[in-house]
């Protein structure tokens, strides 16, 4: 059987999908920067940005004169990497061998697959539309090579490029050189002789071009028209974590319900300490005899494979569990499986356990629902409602320090606009209407100024102040802007206990 190849290339990677966790971010220019050299510099760009002309290597601040209210989030380092590895086991629904293709591809060894999809044209349109429909800029070509692929899929004519069997080589002629993968150095000998196409040195003598530009040219000429073997990793699909129990008659008691979750999680738990992990999310679930399937899940803030706190958690749900006429199947299945933190030996004794403290607040968060218990890490920002972030796991960990500054304990997502009467630019306010509500001031205190920062953003400074009603009520306000300088205008952005 013939080798064939698709490769697929992310126009937009990163950008892309931070828009799909983003939703807001759509159709917005905005850029992920990240510091080098002493300066902020822009790594990825949206098609919106792009489009204005910024790109990756531009300086933020070059960006925001060409486009003052840019959008610049910090890019984070690998980030990209681990996006293309959980997009290339994605596609092993298309094809049991897929792997990276870093910086923003994937490589897919389709050979004898796309017959399942009615031939190559319609594997390929079928991949670029599940694709497209996730939100992601995408571009692909299929051909005998992975070489070939490559260069058809980033600079072929067409997104979805088809070279067919033996046609590499043609359809590769009227390329430019940078689509053979060469370094640097050798694209720049190649320009300065005149070479825009591959037609214009292909056929050249080889012991002409080694002497010329070295082994890496023939090498790669080799691989893209099939004359030298070339081959890639490919990603190793999950086994997943899951157990089941057949029933020789159907189970519709909770004693009886209760017996398999204890048995199903033994042994997951069994496996699960071996390899040193635990569950963060499962789901238990009943096949009816009915048709039917019923489940219940768990969340956990700490990986755990501690059976008894996990089936303590499953308890608490079990009366909406609904068997029916019976249950004849149980499946336990790890949703989200992480490693586990090994305690630290201590020199002496400390109170509050991590594990215990873990996994009380998983009895909390399952007697009151899951999104009701947050826990918040500091990161380096000016302004507070970028100061902190959400923590994935109670042991993630943060290399930045709280402040000491103090800060309100409910401070609001987003400031909400107040009315205020000033006797005097630079004081504090001597009452305010929020809601409809005339508030008093009796204390205040402040000014704090705070302002953005300039790789960020760039904008009006923020002066807060805490204030107190006579009832004893404090509230922290700021004034954005400053007087002789427009109108500023006042926030309300927490209260005090």
């Amino acid at each position: 059987m013939p080798r064939r190849f698709l490769s697929l290339w992310f126009c937009h990677l990163t950008t892309d999908r931070l828009a799909i966790r983003r939703p807001e971010l759509k159709g917005k220019a905005f850029v992920l920067a990240a510091p080098e050299r002493g300066r902020t510099v822009v790594r990825a760009a949206s098609r919106e940005a792009l489009a204005l002309g910024i790109h990756p290597g531009t300086a933020v601040a070059d960006a925001r004169a060409i486009y003052p209210t840019l959008e610049v989030l910090t890019d984070k380092p690998g980030w990209g990497d681990k996006l293309l590895y959980r997009l290339a086991e994605w596609s092993l629904r298309y094809t049991p061998y897929a792997a990276p293709d870093p910086p923003a591809g994937l490589m897919l060894d389709i050979s004898g697959c796309p017959h399942l999809w009615g031939g190559e044209r319609p594997y390929l349109e079928a991949v670029l539309a599940e694709l497209g429909a996730k939100g992601y800029r995408v571009r692909g070509a299929i051909a005998d090579t992975i070489g070939a692929a490559w260069a058809l899929a980033r600079y072929g004519e067409e997104d979805g490029c088809i070279a067919g069997a033996g046609g590499q080589r043609e359809a590769l002629l009227s390329l430019p050189p940078s689509a053979l993968r060469l370094e640097a150095p050798v694209l720049e000998g190649l320009q300065k002789l005149g070479f825009r196409q591959i037609h214009q040195f292909i056929d050249m003598p080889s012991p002409t071009l080694r002497r010329r530009f070295g082994e890496g040219l023939l090498r790669r000429l080799g691989q893209a028209v099939g004359m030298a073997q070339e081959s890639f990793t490919p990603v190793q699909p999950r086994v997943p974590y899951e157990e089941q129990l057949p029933c020789l008659e159907p189970i519709s008691t909770r004693k009886g319900i209760e017996i398999a979750l204890q048995h199903l999680l033994d042994r997951l738990c069994q496996r699960l300490s071996r390899e040193g992990r635990g569950l963060r999310k499962a789901v238990f679930s009943g096949l009816r005899v009915d048709g039917k399937t019923v489940q219940i899940s768990i969340g956990t803030g700490r990986a755990s494979h501690n059976p008894e706190h996990l089936f303590r958690l499953f308890a608490l749900k079990i009366p909406t569990f609904e068997p029916a006429l019976g249950v004849e199947r149980f499946t336990l299945e790890g949703l989200l499986v992480e490693k586990v933190h090994s305690p630290q030996e201590q020199l002496w004794h400390r109170s509050g356990d991590p594990a215990a403290v873990a996994e009380l607040l998983d009895r909390v968060e399952a007697k009151v629902g899951a999104g009701h218990i947050h826990r918040y890490l500091p990161q380096e920002h000016h302004w507070p409602e970028r100061s902190i972030r959400p923590a994935e796991s109670l042991d993630e960990q943060s290399d930045t320090a709280w402040p000491d500054t103090s800060r309100p304990l409910h401070v609001l997502p987003e400031p909400e606009p107040i009315e205020v009467m000033v006797p005097l630019p630079d004081y504090p306010p001597v009452h305010f209407r929020h809601q409809g509500k005339i508030i008093q001031v009796a204390k205040a205190d402040g000014p704090e100024r705070i302002e953005q920062e300039w790789w960020l953003q760039t904008g009006a400074p923020r002066d807060y102040y805490c204030v107190e009603d006579p009832s004893g009520a404090r509230y922290w306000l700021f004034r954005l802007g400053l007087y002789g300088n427009g109108e500023p205008r006042w926030f309300l952005h927490g209260f005090f206990p």
